[in-house]
């Protein structure tokens, strides 16, 4: 495989970033995951953390190097990953179940697949236009979908953030899928948590991803997400990641033919987060026996449910 791709998560204006992101890749196979820790309810960003990490550790342990079926492994993991955050809750008496949008694809033998639940985006974007992109588990998307409301009155909707599905809470989740889906030299696919998509519509996109190079346009898209946030802009997160069939004059462009089998190279962030419980006990700066009880919390419940 050969591709160049690029991450970055910024809190915007709030107190906390809730969203986590990853990619982890083998020598045939390549996984991108985003969540986005659902504000107001505890632990947001416990519950994005356990998505993530628990993706990339089932990849791990599947990838060898290449997954039998990647929609199974993707509707699994994020069946997973909604047991895990009711097993997390009720392990530390938490008041509310933490819960987390999500979205995550798999790449291997020069297709992509998808699955999603809630609103956070993938797009893929092809010979500079816009080819496919998930549909938001919310209410403005029902709206959208029935002609009762454009896309332009969508964005200041009053019930913009409101969703119907996440993975954690009582409610069964709903996971989109997507087709197989193949990829062509130059395809981009993007990652967006709703700081960033509410922001950046996708001919902005487009129109900053021709000025320069993806390494280069990229985080020049983040930090104007960023700006448009303002004062009240929310965490705001991205991957993009450019298929590359054939070679390109970029040094920083991955090929993976030089892994062996079992081999993978990772980009998951090292956040440390307690539960709502733990947080209020401490009260004071975490030593470095309480971080690492903290980080032991979240591997417990991973633990559980990555097999």
């Amino acid at each position: 495989m050969r591709f160049t791709i690029f991450q970055d998560s910024r809190k915007g204006s709030r107190k906390v970033n809730q969203d986590r992101i990853a990619y982890i890749y083998s020598r045939d196979s390549l996984l991108m995951v985003l969540a986005d820790g659902m504000g107001g309810h505890a632990g947001g960003e416990v519950a994005a953390q356990i998505a993530v990490r628990l993706f990339a550790e089932r990849f791990q342990q599947e990838a060898q190097p290449l997954l039998n079926n990647p929609f199974d492994f993707l509707h699994e993991s994020m069946r997973r990953i909604h047991t895990a955050l009711g097993s997390y809750a009720r392990q530390f008496s938490l008041t509310e179940t933490p819960r987390t949008t999500c979205v995550a694809v798999v790449v291997q033998s020069g297709y992509a697949h998808w699955a999603h639940s809630g609103d956070s985006r993938l797009y893929l974007f092809r010979n500079d236009e816009l080819f496919a992109r998930t549909r938001d588990h919310s209410k403005v998307q029902f709206l959208i979908d029935r002609g009762l409301i454009t896309e332009e009155e969508a964005a200041v909707h009053p019930e913009r953030n409101r969703i119907y599905s996440c993975l954690g809470g009582i409610v069964e989740p709903v996971i989109d899928l997507s087709i197989r889906t193949t990829l062509f030299n130059g395809d981009i696919i993007l990652l967006c948590s709703d700081g960033f998509w509410s922001v950046m519509p996708p001919k902005d996109i487009l129109e900053t991803l021709k000025l320069s190079p993806l390494l280069q346009a990229a985080p020049n898209m983040m930090r104007e997400a960023q700006k448009r946030g303002g004062v009240e802009g929310d965490n705001l997160s991205s991957i993009i990641m450019r298929w590359d069939t054939e070679a390109v004059d970029d040094t920083q462009t991955t090929e993976t033919a030089s892994l062996s089998p079992g081999e993978f190279q990772t980009q998951l962030e090292e956040t440390v987060v307690l539960s709502e419980k733990k947080e209020k006990e401490v009260g004071h700066e975490l030593t470095d026996s309480e971080i690492e009880r903290a980080i032991e919390e979240i591997q417990q419940t991973i633990r559980k449910f990555r097999r």
